[in-house]
């Protein structure tokens, strides 16, 4: 019936266009995300710079000391609002980036993977166990060569105490 190079075939392109439409949908949702944030921080602005605004309407009933009063209140008021809304946005972009950026390297390992390109050596895996290897044999040879050098200087003192001088004797 199919062959199995014609399933194969299938196989890897039902993978690929899986593929394609994951990569484009997380870029969309990215964007989305963006958006829908950036206009939620626009109207919680628009919101405080209102209420603001309606402090500073009471207070012009009151008199023109209180509509100073409530005007720098009012500007205070936006500039939080819109420091609120910068760090919102911010962090909502970064969480953004974060998941974009796994995402496109998921993708593009998967889009190698179908392509039959194989992953990379980690070199600076082996490097740096190269490194560690390196270091605790040179550790090791310095330890024994001065672990040899006491034992020489052992056995030589032990010789010194044992051995029996003998002195000529002249005469009797």
């Amino acid at each position: 019936m199919f062959s199995r190079k014609s399933t194969a075939e299938r196989t890897a392109a039902e993978a690929w266009d899986y593929l394609s439409s994951a990569m484009a949908s997380a870029g969309e949702s990215a964007r989305d995300a963006g958006r829908t944030t950036a206009d939620f921080a626009g109207a919680k602005a628009a919101e405080l710079a209102g209420k603001a605004s309606k402090q500073a309407g009471k207070a012009s009933r009151h008199g023109h000391e209180l509509a100073g009063r409530a005007s720098k209140r009012s500007h205070k008021l936006a500039g939080r609002a819109s420091k609120r809304s910068q760090k919102l946005t911010g962090k909502a972009g970064a969480r953004m980036n974060a998941v974009t950026d796994e995402a496109w390297i998921r993708a593009h390992r998967a889009a190698d993977a179908l392509a039959g390109r194989k992953p990379g050596l980690p070199w600076g895996l082996i490097l740096g166990a190269s490194l560690l290897g390196a270091a605790l044999g040179w550790t090791a040879a310095a330890t024994a060569r001065a672990a040899a050098e006491r034992r020489a200087e052992n056995e030589q003192l032990e010789m010194a105490e044992t051995a029996i001088v003998a002195t000529p004797t002249y005469g009797s």
